[in-house]
């Protein structure tokens, strides 16, 4: 009874599809937050009569044969790269990237990670961090007398200080592009690693080689769409319960089996 292992197999990959839809839903308010989506394929086929071959009875050509599917596997769960809307907050050190790219920190190892959540603070040395406490790479350190920040599109980061009538340049914020984004590897906190899949990080300035410009006093919000999400929850749960109906249907065949005298 091949419909029982057909029909478990579909369950747990709407089992995974929700899974899926619940941490889209609960990241709903996160900054720089992009809505995953899984993705499925049929699993191989059982060949009882191929397509092509030649019918022994009659030695006509069978035109379609007959090939039975056994269920249904995980893909992927795939990133949906969309950029979200920008809110202002006024921070001047909250930044939001228009279009492609992410900013890059350095973690406790030393190692890159990157990140779309620009919600950056300022440590007691005046060095900019994340709100983890990572630092933006290149460093860029605020001078404690320092009386306002300005971050222009370019990334540029400039201090305004009392004692002089024009502004002191810190440093460049950059920007990093990946030829394939969704090859990524989400390591929580918002950040995301490197990988062989993503590519190596091509890291240049604001609003060159076609990556986007960033925007001071705003960030970007969740693109998760939460009526898109909960239709997509009714249809796994749907599609749930119909493969639960199918092992139903396959237990009542075996048992009036087993009744057969």
């Amino acid at each position: 009874m091949r419909a029982l292992k057909i029909a478990a197999t579909g369950m747990a990959a709407q089992q995974m599809r929700v899974e899926t839809i619940s941490n889209n839903l609960a990241n709903m308010s996160t900054t720089g937050y992009n809505a995953r989506r899984a993705e499925f394929a049929d699993l191989h086929y059982q060949q009882y009569a191929r397509a092509g071959t030649v019918n022994s009875a009659d030695g006509t050509i069978l035109p379609t044969g007959i090939q039975l599917g056994l269920g249904v596997r995980p893909a992927a769960v795939s990133m949906q790269l969309a950029q979200g809307s920008l809110s202002n907050t006024g921070g001047d050190l909250d930044l939001a990237i228009e279009g492609r790219g992410y900013l890059e920190v350095t973690l406790p190892n030393g190692q890159p990670a990157y990140t779309r959540d620009g919600a950056l603070k300022r440590t007691g040395e005046g060095l900019i961090v994340t709100s983890d406490g990572f630092p933006v790479s290149p460093e860029i350190v605020i001078p404690e007398d320092a009386l306002s920040i300005s971050i222009n599109a370019a990334g540029e980061v400039y201090a305004y200080f009392a004692d002089q009538t024009g502004a002191q340049q810190l440093g460049q914020i950059s920007i990093a592009g990946f030829s394939n984004p969704k090859g990524l590897e989400a390591i929580g906190s918002n950040l995301f690693s490197e990988t062989e899949a993503s590519g190596p990080a091509t890291v240049t300035t604001p609003g060159l080689n076609g990556l986007g410009t960033v925007r001071q006093g705003y960030l970007e919000d969740s693109s998760v769409d939460p009526v898109r999400e909960v239709t997509e929850l009714i249809e796994a749960q749907r599609g749930y319960e119909l493969n639960a109906k199918v092992i139903t249907a396959a237990d009542q065949m075996l048992a009036a089996t087993a009744q057969v005298r």
